[in-house]
């Protein structure tokens, strides 16, 4: 149904092969362009847009003591005290029991 078709990429020109089984995969998963870019380039561009452009900025991790055991842990959040902080032990455990 599928035979092996060669393109040019369009970022460094180069030409690959977009293969019949790449192309049965694209239809199953209902993608209906060929690929623009050589796997070279595409892997490049997937490095450069952090892990295929779902760039997260790099979260402030705040310094915190468990409410619980008393363990220094981390937490994405600045502590201010009026509220309990639990480490990820202390909190999952605390979760499932709420359930």
């Amino acid at each position: 149904m599928y035979s092996d078709k060669v393109l040019a990429c369009k970022e460094c020109e180069a030409e690959f092969v977009f293969s019949a089984s790449e192309q049965e995969f694209y239809a199953e998963k209902g993608f209906t362009n060929e690929p623009g870019r050589c796997p070279s380039c595409r892997a490049a561009r997937k490095a450069r847009n952090n892990n295929g452009g779902f760039s997260r900025p790099q979260r402030t991790m705040y310094p915190a003591v468990c409410s619980d055991c008393g363990v220094e842990t981390t937490v994405p959040f600045q502590p201010s005290g009026e509220k309990p902080v639990y480490c990820r032990d202390c909190f999952s455990s605390r979760r499932r029991s709420n359930w």
